[in-house]
């Protein structure tokens, strides 16, 4: 809700901007006009910008949708033969929840039915890149993505932001009428935008090469090691927390993070998360790593500013040469003038221009720069100095001149010029910029017999207006960056500037980091689990640096539950006043009067920090948060006033299924609820006749089947005689267990798509990717490391085994790999074998006793046969292998019968 707030007092100063435009340039319209305004035009220029905002909870605009909604598949399962077996669930805007989250809710309630079938196939329609992440976070492998293609590009027509015409923009409106359909001047755009899919299968199969790591001494789990990628995508943005300072998705932040992942997880002993819920120790080995590279982090990304800049002036500069060399081609610049001019051979010095045009060029060439006209004589020194970007870039090398000089200068530099271009000669009116100029003075002194200085006073005044568009110009830069996080004592800058405390308040920096590590626990919750508190929120506008997460083993947290708002406490926490119309109107005052107990909650202005950025969109829009306890107090004095209709529409809604009298479940629901022996009030459906949904159903007193389908609008649509749909509520099966990240029992995996080679040019890449910065190392303990080195274990209780290790073991190629399949994985052990087939049931049951976990890579018995490996042979007080020898049992070190691993153990 405070993210939808501050982009909803954002779009509402837009729309406010848009508007006073539109008044400003009827203005300008009737002016040119004589006050004489074409009617059709008028009254498109004054209509007045439709409010997005009422795309909100609890507005009249979504109690129109809504109720479009269900007409709209009513009407298409009583019209259209393929909406006959369609059973479709409507969760308007009145049942709490965001509805991509509600969708993944319905997904997971599914899964825990059992009769659900595992290979049921997901499409989910949109843009957000959470669908993404929520796709993933399923654990549904037949999941696609449907979406727009974002980079087609022929179908956006630009149109007009004033009277939203295509075929031109703003600043070219005439404010005439749009043409009528049909006439030739209407400019048509592609009806059809293509769409793409997006397999979550194949992201699985790339995410699965590169988040492997060899080096990790327990199982590789795909599914959780998803659910550790879609934990730390967290930490580069969200709808619920701001990014950290020293990660931004467009500088390839979650490649930082997977590298700082992959370098630690052999000494995490296990993965970050485990069915949304965070190792809060585990993840300070993530923040230590990042926090060791944010100084390079932010050193690189004010080098990668520095250098854009300048390449984008370099371009700017470039374009400008281009268009002076195009413009002299055609005879708009100084070159093109001399080259124009009729040669002059009788001169003394056998030049090809006069000397009263050699007096013009004079005045408007630096006096750097010689002309030198090719002729009999030889060119002197300072004229072979002329290049030809010179010659014909004169104009920009003018005009570089001159704004390095002060206006004074300018000012006094062009009267000078002036003074000697009046008896030049008329015919020169097409020359460069300030050729123009200077003729358009001539020429009007000789038509209008205008004095001299009044030439001068209007060149003057032409001047002051180009510096003052200039100073404009400049006023339009952003602000400097005061925090410079490039440079020592940034971090006592930022949280002096930005949180407004002492830079040594340390205390502070920890509770901030805290407060982030809360909502980090509560996003993973929300992903995976569902909402686990509608009350809690972020209460901070900015995220502190990963070097300020200390201790979080610490920490013990837990969410209370708490209630959803309702529709009109909703909006009254997310509306400006500028919005107010969306709300009843009992509630206004408590918006606008400036005695209301909540009057600081609508400010008309707010300041926006830019936060290092360029764009205002992209800055930080300082608005308070919203006070639970204060809204609801304010609010509460107004409910008795509130019209029945409103009061209607501010109720918690249910989630409705429509289906057809054609689907097998009608008559089931039917029975149970119109005929003479009614049953209970909620009906739980049968997945078979259903077709695999599962649920309860409840009676909608508000529908009568067999009844008329009436459109609810007043035009539009048609209304039916006889309506074959139903309409009842639906409420999903509760699952009294949490979301597992596994995939289910008997699930028929897609056909793999990437072939080896892509497989290893992918791990390829992700062993180095992330790690341009060139800070320290990734490593997150303190036992130093990094990549490219070895891995230190010595000081690493996380994991006993691990102290055995060589730090240069590297496992071998081309491993089987394939699901434990044994009964003997007891005792509290905290993983099965690595990525090995085998590890059944035997003679000698495998991994008892006191082993903490398995050695890696080792082969583990296949069940029968004499014992091989480690599976039958090692005393029970070993906790781990004996690191050589042992080849009586299988040959844990050398390659014999037993098909033991081979190496340096």
């Amino acid at each position: 809700m405070n993210q939808q707030r501050s982009r909803r007092f954002r779009s509402a100063q837009e729309a406010k901007e848009k508007d006073d435009d539109k008044a400003e340039f009827m203005k300008m319209l009737k002016s040119k006009n004589g006050g004489v305004v074409d009617e059709e035009a008028q009254a498109m220029v004054e209509k007045k910008t439709w409010d997005s905002n009422a795309i909100t909870p609890g507005t009249p605009f979504m109690d129109i949708l809504a109720a479009s909604l269900r007409y709209w598949c009513a009407y298409k399962i009583n019209t259209d033969p393929g909406w006959e077996k369609v059973k479709v669930i409507i969760s308007d805007a009145t049942v709490p929840g965001e509805g991509e989250h509600k969708i993944m809710q319905f997904i997971r309630s599914q899964r825990s039915s059992p009769e659900h079938n595992p290979d049921t196939r997901h499409v989910i329609y949109g843009l957000d890149a959470d669908l993404i992440m929520l796709g993933l976070a399923t654990h549904e492998p037949h999941f696609r993505v449907l979406r727009e293609d974002v980079f087609f590009q022929e179908s956006k027509a630009r149109t007009c932001r004033i009277c939203g015409q295509k075929g031109h923009v703003a600043e070219a409106c005439k404010g005439q009428a749009a043409p009528k359909e049909g006439d030739p001047g209407e400019n048509k755009a592609l009806a059809d935008k293509p769409f793409i899919w997006l397999h979550v299968s194949i992201l699985r199969e790339y995410l699965e090469a590169e988040l492997y790591v060899p080096q990790q001494a327990f199982r590789f789990d795909l599914e959780r090691a998803l659910d550790d990628w879609v934990f730390m995508c967290f930490f580069v943005g969200n709808d619920f927390l701001p990014h950290l300072p020293s990660l931004d998705i467009r500088e390839n932040g979650i490649d930082t993070l997977i590298a700082i992942w992959r370098d630690n997880i052999p000494s995490m002993g296990d993965y970050l998360t485990r069915d949304g819920k965070v190792n809060l120790q585990r993840a300070q080995y993530i923040l230590d790593g990042l926090a060791k590279q944010e100084d390079a982090i932010f050193r690189r990304r004010r080098q990668t500013e520095e250098r854009r800049d300048q390449n984008a002036k370099r371009r700017k500069l470039e374009d400008e040469r281009r268009k002076g060399a195009h413009d002299s081609a055609n005879g708009n610049g100084v070159a093109g003038l001399v080259r124009r001019a009729s040669p002059d051979y009788n001169s003394p010095n056998g030049s090809a221009v006069p000397s009263k045009r050699k007096a013009t060029e004079a005045a408007i060439a630096p006096p750097d720069l010689p002309l030198f006209v090719p002729g009999p004589r030889d060119p002197t020194k300072e004229e072979r100095a002329v290049t030809h970007e010179m010659v014909v870039n004169r104009g920009a090398v003018f005009k570089a001149n001159q704004a390095n000089k002060s206006a004074a200068a300018a000012l006094k530099s062009q009267l000078l010029g002036g003074k000697s271009t009046q008896d030049s000669d008329p015919d020169l009116v097409n020359g460069g910029e300030e050729m123009n100029d200077l003729n358009e003075d001539t020429a009007e002194s000789k038509t209008t017999d205008t004095p001299a200085s009044a030439s001068k006073k209007r060149k003057a005044e032409s001047l002051e207006d180009d510096t003052k568009a200039k100073e404009k110009v400049d006023s339009d830069e952003p602000p400097p960056d005061s925090v410079r996080l490039w440079e020592e004592g940034y971090a006592d800058r930022y949280y002096e500037q930005k949180f407004k405390v002492d830079p040594k308040d340390i205390a502070f920096r920890i509770q901030v980091a805290r407060d982030y590590v809360e909502g980090l626990a509560w996003v993973l919750l929300y992903y995976f689990q569902g909402c686990p508190s509608w009350t809690w929120y972020y209460p901070h506008h900015y995220a502190p640096f990963a070097a300020d997460f200390v201790d979080l083993k610490t920490l013990d947290i837990k969410f209370d539950k708490g209630t959803p708002f309702k529709p009109f406490e909703q909006l009254m926490g997310v509306m400006p006043a500028a919005s107010n119309h969306t709300i009843p109107e009992v509630f206004r005052p408590l918006m606008e009067d400036p005695e209301s107990d909540i009057i600081d909650f609508y400010p008309a202005d707010f300041p926006i920090d830019l936060n290092g950025k360029k764009f205002a969109w992209q800055g930080v829009a300082l608005l308070p948060f919203i006070d639970e306890k204060r809204l609801l107090d304010a609010m509460g004095t107004k409910y008795p006033l509130l019209s029945a209709e409103d009061s209607a529409r501010n109720a918690t809604g249910k989630d409705a299924l429509i289906l057809s009298d054609r689907h097998p479940l009608y008559d089931q629901i039917a029975t149970n609820f119109y005929s003479k022996r009614q049953g209970a009030p909620k009906y739980n459906l049968n997945s078979s006749i259903s077709e695999g949904l599962a649920g309860l159903v409840e009676k909608n007193e508000a529908f009568l089947p067999q009844s008329s389908l009436t459109f609810p609008l007043e035009h539009g649509m048609p209304s039916l005689d006889e309506d074959h749909s139903m309409s009842v509520y639906y409420e999903m099966p509760e699952s009294i267990h949490v979301h597992k990240s596994m995939l289910i029992r008997g699930v028929h995996m897609p056909t793999p798509v990437l072939e080896r080679a892509d497989i290893e040019a992918t791990k390829a890449k992700a062993s180095g990717s992330g790690r341009s910065f060139g800070g320290a190392p990734f490593r997150g303990d303190r036992n130093g490391g990094g990549r490219g080195g070895r891995i230190n274990y010595a000081d690493n209780t996380a994991n006993p085994f691990a102290k055995h290790l060589d730090p240069n073991f590297v496992p071998p190629p081309n491993l089987a790999r394939g699901p434990p399949q044994h009964s003997s994985y007891a005792n509290g052990h905290n993983a099965p074998p690595p990525r090995y087939n085998g590890y059944q049931n035997g003679p000698s049951p495998s991994y008892n006793g006191a082993h903490h976990i398995p050695p890696p890579h080792a082969n583990y018995g296949r069940g029968s046969g004499p014992p091989q490996g480690y599976r039958g042979g090692y005393p029970s007080n070993y906790n781990v292998p004996p690191p050589q020898g042992y080849q009586q049992s299988g040959g844990y070190y050398g390659s014999n019968q037993g098909g033991g691993y081979y190496g340096r153990h």
